[in-house]
């Protein structure tokens, strides 16, 4: 891994803290919160693919 994967996945695990704090200030059942969860860790992970692809890695 070099030093700007390391950045990389830094700031997705951040953005998911982020999302999970979101979720976590909801009084939902855990199902639903799953779901959403589930949601937003798929748009980051596209958003973080679609970044990389145009990057050129």
């Amino acid at each position: 891994m070099n030093e700007g994967q390391i950045v990389s996945l830094v700031a997705m695990v951040g953005w998911l803290i982020l999302a999970a704090g979101a979720l976590a200030s909801y009084r939902l059942n855990w199902s639903k919160a799953l779901k959403m969860g589930l949601t937003w860790v798929a748009v980051f992970a596209g958003l973080f693919l679609l970044f990389d692809i145009v990057r050129g890695g």
